[in-house]
């Protein structure tokens, strides 16, 4: 970092004592010297002239240099520039945002993905439409908008990202740290697997133009059940349809894509298509995060205002087919009989983690490339807005696909697919049959997707990244392409198993354990009540009210302080009360062993935090009660380490300079003076 504080010259006139300023952006900010006990007089920057202001030096502000003799005000000096090199080195190899712009649109790429287009359909489909967007809306705003500003704050306060930032202010609760990482590498490894299926729908798309390899019967994986809901002519001429019937759509799906078995105990072989569109997924998040996620600022405005394009006209489109309003009925009553079953709950709030991307880890390593001063307070709604009306709009358009389905076939709603991970990769394609130029429109559908799912992962992967070399920043940031290298490769080969034949039971427990239910729950929980009732909700707010100049409202204060904390604590204890057993679809049903697999994945992010508490009351010395002070005592500096290490390093920096009859514009554009 550049240690050179003086940015113009402060000549003395000696008739008169005025200092005269060679800079005039001087003007713009001062800073205050503390008196020490003696009257020292700070001139305000509204009262300057922009070229030219008299600064008298007072006989008490002569006195006060002549007392501290200049051999120790030089050790200060240098003690604080050191302070102050050190940050500035941090924050330069930590980078930071070029635009103010690319916050924002980060934060929408990261929260608004495949959670969205992907996830909150099928979620909403399986727990009855109405009832489950209910859960969802009571969890989004007590717990979620909250949180996610919570964790964006935090993450600009403390300049780290999301394995370290709970640990700086609760170091006994480090543990939320370690589980986070242990979710974020859980998510990476089966979120490729969608942008693998992705790719291979999209290479598809060209190989039966001018039609598209979904939209008949004729094909070589097809069954003797299969139909097409686009035959008007089948449907007229009252060709029968049964239980076992199944539409184009979906056996392409199941036979060509996942070459589905009959269970997780028989994965069969690996299916190479999938292997190669694994290998594609995983080089373009590693050559778009390899140079850092600050330096991908027009990836990131591209990856965020691309998707609602294609969204928007295929939203329009599907509202209007026949039979849509059966769907959109369907998506927004209740079911209230559902609402006292432990399902909508546990999945309406995961979702909203989900989607939100809280307790990755990703919001506080974005929040933590801010300035100090950023106000993110504007940026975290709007995100919280669009991810929500995202989730929407994705809702909009599957249930109304459901409701032509369902007209189509004259078949309930709830029974028109098999319900389960793969409901996008039935119904978008779906509607994409019914539109004009359809292979065109599903190559841009699925060019969306792609973009949707790669900008959610590589910013989930850097949240990962920026955790561990937070954590371990001399070994790790100095080799930062290397190590992204090995954590890409990781994730790659535990990704295999998910492309065999069998894969996709295998890809339903990691999203079940992982990135849902009581795992997602307990973290959350843990972190919240750590920053709201160890740390304390009105030293956050100072925080806050530190970098943004105003204080969070009432709402947030009794959301971190109680709402959120109540609310998950609720639907944790109704999770585990009624326990549910994952299921692939509605019929398939999981194993004993596969079941214990599952919840060891859980416990895998769990454990961590009971277990790092336990670890840091055994290895620290002192009496228990003198460790559990300590454990709730923040490392990092109350007033902000960036913040106060720049401020008193530029009071130090005047004070010196002041002893040699000179007033020099100290750096960081701030003008001290005496």
């Amino acid at each position: 970092m550049n240690t050179e504080f003086v940015n113009g010259s402060f000549e003395l006139d000696e008739s008169l004592g005025i200092a005269k300023i060679a800079d005039n952006e001087a003007t713009k900010t001062h800073s205050e010297l503390p008196s020490n006990g003696t009257e020292s007089q700070s001139i305000s920057s509204d009262k300057l002239d922009h070229e030219n202001f008299p600064v008298f030096l007072s006989k008490s502000s002569t006195t006060l240099l002549v007392e501290k003799s200049e051999p120790d005000i030089r050790l200060h000096q240098e003690e604080k520039i050191e302070k102050v090199d050190k940050v500035g080195d941090e924050g330069e190899e930590r980078g930071g945002w070029s635009n103010k712009l690319d916050f924002l649109f980060s934060c929408i790429s990261v929260s608004v993905g495949l959670g969205n287009i992907w996830r909150f359909p099928y979620l909403c489909y399986k727990n009855g439409g109405g009832a489950f967007l209910i859960a969802y809306f009571v969890a989004m705003i007590f717990c979620g908008i909250p949180i996610f500003y919570a964790e964006v704050a935090l993450g600009q306060y403390l300049g780290v990202g999301g394995m370290t930032f709970i640990g700086q202010l609760v170091p006994i609760m480090k543990g939320v740290g370690f589980a986070t990482m242990v979710v974020v590498v859980l998510i990476d490894i089966y979120y490729t697997i969608i942008i693998a299926w992705t790719l291979f729908y999209l290479i598809a798309s060209f190989t039966a133009l001018p039609s598209l390899p979904w939209a008949g019967c004729d094909n070589a994986w097809n069954t003797p059940n299969c139909y097409v809901p686009t035959d008007v002519a089948n449907l007229t001429y009252g060709i029968s349809l049964t239980n076992s019937s199944v539409s184009a759509v979906e056996e392409f799906w199941t036979e060509r894509v996942l070459g589905i078995t009959d269970g997780i105990d028989n994965l069969s072989s690996v299916r190479w298509e999938l292997f190669g569109t694994l290998v594609l997924a995983w080089i373009l998040v590693y050559f778009i995060i390899w140079k850092g996620l600050n330096e991908s600022g027009y990836i990131v405005w591209f990856t965020a205002l691309f998707p609602y394009v294609i969204l928007l006209v295929l939203l329009v489109r599907a509202v209007t087919l026949e039979g849509a309003e059966i769907g959109l009925l369907y998506y927004i009553t209740p079911k209230w009989d559902l609402l006292l079953t432990a399902g909508p709950w546990i999945d309406g709030t995961t979702q909203i983690f989900f989607a939100y991307s809280i307790g990755t880890g990703a919001l506080p390593a974005l929040g933590s490339y801010n300035t100090f001063k950023y106000n993110c307070f504007r940026d975290a709604m709007i995100t919280c807005l669009v991810n929500t009306v995202t989730c929407l709009i994705a809702g909009i358009v599957t249930f109304a696909i459901l409701g032509t389905i369902a007209h189509a076939t004259n078949a309930s709603i709830d029974s028109v697919v098999n319900s389960g991970p793969g409901l996008v990769f039935i119904t978008y394609p779906e509607v994409v049959l019914r539109l004009p130029g359809a292979p065109a429109w599903a190559v841009l559908f699925f060019i969306m997707l792609a973009i949707l799912g790669i900008d959610s992962e590589f910013c989930n992967v850097e949240s990962f990244v920026t955790g561990l070399s937070d954590n371990w920043p001399e070994k790790l940031r100095k080799n930062r392409k290397f190590f992204t290298f090995l954590c890409v490769l990781m994730m790659f080969l535990l990704d295999i198993p998910m492309i065999t034949q069998g894969g996709v039971y295998i890809f339903q427990l990691m999203d079940y354990y992982s990135a849902s239910g009581m795992s997602m729950l307990f973290l959350v929980f843990f972190q919240t009540i750590s920053i709201a009732w160890i740390f304390g909700t009105s030293r956050f707010c100072d925080c806050i009210e530190q970098m943004s100049g105003s204080r969070p409202s009432w709402f947030f204060y009794v959301c971190w302080s109680f709402f959120g904390p109540l609310v998950m604590a609720g639907v944790f204890l109704f999770y585990v009360i009624q326990y549910i057993p994952v299921t692939y679809g509605e019929n398939y049903q999981y194993p004993w062993w596969a079941e214990a697999i599952g919840i060891t994945i859980s416990l895998s992010s769990m454990l961590w935090i009971p277990g790092y508490a336990v670890y840091y009351i055994v290895t620290t010395p002192g009496t228990l009660r003198e460790v559990l002070a300590k454990g709730v005592t923040p490392v990092c500096a109350e007033t902000g380490e960036r913040e106060s290490a720049e401020r008193e390093a530029e009071n130090e920096c005047c004070l010196s300079l002041l002893t040699k009859i000179q007033i020099v514009y100290c750096s960081f554009n701030r003008v001290c003076i005496v």
